[in-house]
């Protein structure tokens, strides 16, 4: 695919990375040269400088020809003009904008259609992190969340802990501890590494285990890798800003929620807004004001400012004054390795979760849902299987017998409203929802591929 994206900050170099490392055909915009210079020093990508709304800074870019274009700018205003302009001088057949305030989003339905401003797709990156979020809280335990077939399935990623009834034993006792549950352990990371999990597989201590069940089975099996926590009641978080505001409004009528904000102006304005939740004005950083706020009996701290080194800071002051778990938001991907899983549980990086969100609509056959696994190391796909036996070299077939990638494994398969785990002799139907996991991300196009309906179909 020819893809045009404008912006080269976090999201669009993370972006231009992951889809030229699948041989696209990647042209960057940015005005800053620089970060232009440094990008394509490093990936072969082609680079155009300029304001990437400007029609003629467009067609340097190839927009003529184009297939898509990815508007990421750190300007929404920018972002949706370069899609107008993208649509009308040349018709660029798919427009994906960044679209982070609220006041556009909001009216999304009115403004962003053919009539009106020809956006096919919006991301909101302070939403997709808040779902991100949410999923974490309404998990104790768990490092990673996401949804597959409208959450009917979800992968969860755990760490096995000393004492879990299968830490130090085979896979296979998996089934004879949980005989009616079904489920499947789609990849194992023990020490950063990669394992593709066998029957025979000894689960350790402190491996970080990726397992796929349908929702309701869940907790269940989390509590054969490590002791079941209990549901989390009082949330504390620091930052009062979009993501912030987003999270208490969705959680506040389940939870104790406190939001600590250093803007006294901010402050007023979420206490006005905000009426489940208390809202405490103060220096997340400051001990005094944790103390304040009941740090040492909160069961979650979110440290959610724009931040870095400000949130580092304040979850290992929370942690150290007896937070259950903390919970950061870490633009910075140098930092991200470097912290999680000390004193901090679960790093969250903005731009990974929205790198998943943009993957979704660029990947081919018919991919529903991507998401980026282990900062960015895997990956996880939601495909539908379509054509027969003849046509698609899934359909028809039983699990053991499809062609897959090195390193990749089917978890489940999701057929209407029923969940499948993929055992090796369940074959895949027209229709089917099927859920891979790849460790190694440089796969993602023959995957793309095995979906891909053959012209016979037609």
């Amino acid at each position: 695919m020819k893809i045009i994206i404008l912006g080269a900050g976090q999201v669009g170099g993370t972006l231009a990375e992951n889809l030229a490392n699948e041989r696209n055909d990647i042209t960057v915009i940015d005005t800053d040269a620089e970060r232009l210079r440094e990008l394509g020093d490093r990936l072969d990508i082609g680079t155009v400088r300029g304001m990437g709304c400007y029609p003629a800074v467009l067609k340097n870019a190839g927009a003529e020809d184009a297939d898509m274009l990815i508007a990421v700018t750190n300007s929404d205003e920018v972002n949706m003009i370069a899609c107008q302009v993208a649509y009308s001088l040349f018709r660029t057949p798919s427009k994906i904008a960044r679209i982070r305030t609220a006041h556009y989003t909001s009216r999304s339905d009115k403004l962003f259609n053919e009539n009106a401003l020809p956006i096919d797709v919006i991301i909101s990156p302070e939403q997709v992190v808040t779902d991100y979020i949410k999923r974490l809280i309404e998990h104790p335990g768990a490092l990673q969340v996401v949804n597959f077939a409208g959450g009917r399935v979800q992968l969860v990623a755990v760490r096995a802990y000393y004492g879990g009834p299968l830490v130090g034993n085979e896979l296979r006792e998996l089934r004879k501890h949980m005989p009616n549950v079904d489920t499947r352990v789609a990849a194992i990371f023990r020490r950063g590494r990669p394992i593709i999990p066998e029957g025979n597989t000894v689960i350790e201590a402190d491996d970080e285990v990726f397992f796929i069940a349908a929702k309701n089975d869940i907790r269940a099996v989390m509590s054969e890798l490590r002791r079941l926590e209990h549901n989390y009641k009082r949330i504390l978080i620091a930052g009062g800003g979009n993501i912030g505001y987003r999270l208490a409004t969705s959680i506040q009528h389940r939870y104790n929620v406190k939001v600590l904000e250093r803007s006294p102006g901010r402050a007023e304005w979420l206490g006005e807004k905000l009426h489940q939740t208390v809202v405490l004005q103060g220096l997340a950083t400051d001990r005094d004001e944790l103390l304040k706020a009941n740090i040492e009996n909160t069961d979650v701290f979110c440290a959610l400012t724009n931040d870095d080194e400000a949130n580092i800071m304040a979850s290992l002051l929370a942690k150290r004054l007896g937070a259950r778990k903390v919970m950061t938001l870490i633009s910075n991907p140098a930092y991200v390795d470097l912290v999680q899983g000390h004193d901090i549980d679960i790093a969250i990086s903005p731009q990974q979760s929205t790198i998943g969100s943009l993957l979704s609509h660029v990947r081919r056959g018919d991919v529903v849902n991507v998401y980026s696994l282990r900062r960015g190391a895997a990956e996880a796909i939601e495909a539908i299987a379509h054509g027969d036996s003849k046509s698609s070299k899934v359909v028809g077939r039983a699990v053991e017998d499809i062609d897959l990638p090195e390193g990749t494994t089917i978890g489940a398969i999701v057929r209407g409203e029923k969940v499948l785990i993929a055992h090796d002799d369940v074959v895949i139907e027209p229709d089917d929802h099927v859920i891979l996991f790849l460790i190694d991300k440089r796969r993602t196009r023959d995957v793309e591929k095995l979906f891909q309906v053959g012209f016979t179909f037609f």
